[in-house]
């Protein structure tokens, strides 16, 4: 039996308006790392990482000098911190978007930290500037803190089953566009253009990323789904992929997600969590390599005993 505290209920509902104030806060903080990052191919270098306490920019130089920015989901704080020795904290907490985004750039400024970046949300139908979005939000910590708490979680099984392949793939990463943690293999073959149509995001940038061939998984809190979910897709989709008999039960195709479904529930109430994600990890995968012919002979790697 596992201990359920480590999996822990997130049911959408229940913080829906906390979840839509913190992807927005998330997205403010991307675009600095995004700002103070060379491009990288397939946009790695926007994304943010888990730490032992929440999500982080990591290191950005800035001068001679380095600082980052890390949300605290325990303290439920961001935290600004230079490589001098200064540092500030925001207290996160209810309030709007143009509020936290105020607070932000007047901390930045107490640091001589640069603000460039363009202020207005990332594949978000009809998002408002930050600047603009004035409409109170709440802050609901503890369901922030179980989100935060899952990613950790799933980000462990998700490193398992990326040692288990040889060939390019991503780190395990936090895109705060969507937002989701996810990790994509590549087969190695160029794929068709891909063609764009993402809210707020220039399809050049969706077509880079989209450039090879992929087999993608990862796991996002709910947006159109309405629950928690971890989801796999392929690019290009294979004939036949919608059909293939992916495990673990509950696991099913989406047609209008056009990606394999696992509802978080069902990682989380079984007696294996860990098995049951890899099953699903693991099935979605072979659907997608085994469909597109990848060389799984080459790419597929068996770590020793």
């Amino acid at each position: 039996m596992t201990d359920a505290s480590a999996w822990p209920p997130l049911p959408l509902a229940e913080w829906e308006g906390t979840h839509a104030a913190l992807h927005r806060w998330l997205q403010v903080v991307g675009k600095l790392r995004m700002a103070g990052t060379p491009w990288t191919n397939h946009s790695w270098h926007v994304t943010l990482a888990l730490t032992a306490r929440g999500l982080g920019t990591g290191p950005l130089p800035c001068g001679s000098g380095f600082h980052d920015l890390e949300f605290d989901f325990v303290a439920h704080a961001l935290h600004l911190r230079v490589s001098d020795g200064r540092a500030v904290s925001l207290p996160l907490q209810a309030g709007s978007v143009a509020d936290f985004y105020a607070r932000l750039r007047a901390a930045l400024r107490s640091l001589d930290l640069p603000l460039e970046i363009r202020p207005a949300p990332c594949e978000i139908p009809d998002a408002l500037p930050f600047e603009d979005d004035v409409a109170p939000r709440p802050y609901d910590g503890d369901a922030a803190q179980r989100y935060w708490r899952i990613l950790l979680q799933a980000e462990r099984v998700l490193r398992i089953f990326r040692a288990r392949f040889r060939g390019k793939c991503s780190p395990v990463h936090f895109f705060w566009g969507a937002p989701d943690l996810a990790v994509t293999r590549f087969s190695g073959r160029a794929a068709p253009p891909h063609p764009g149509g993402v809210p707020a995001l220039p399809d050049w940038v969706v077509r880079e990323a989209y450039s090879h061939e992929v087999s993608s998984c990862g796991f996002w809190a709910g947006g159109g789904l309405g629950y928690p979910a971890f989801y796999a897709y392929a690019y290009p989709e294979p004939e036949g992929f919608a059909q293939w008999p992916v495990q673990p039960e509950g696991a099913f195709y989406s047609q209008q997600m056009r990606e394999f479904i696992l509802p978080y529930d069902v990682v989380r109430q079984a007696p294996n969590p860990d098995a049951t994600l890899l099953a699903f990890l693991q099935s979605t995968y072979d659907a997608a390599a085994d469909l597109a012919k990848w060389d799984r002979a080459a790419l597929d790697f068996v770590i020793p005993a």
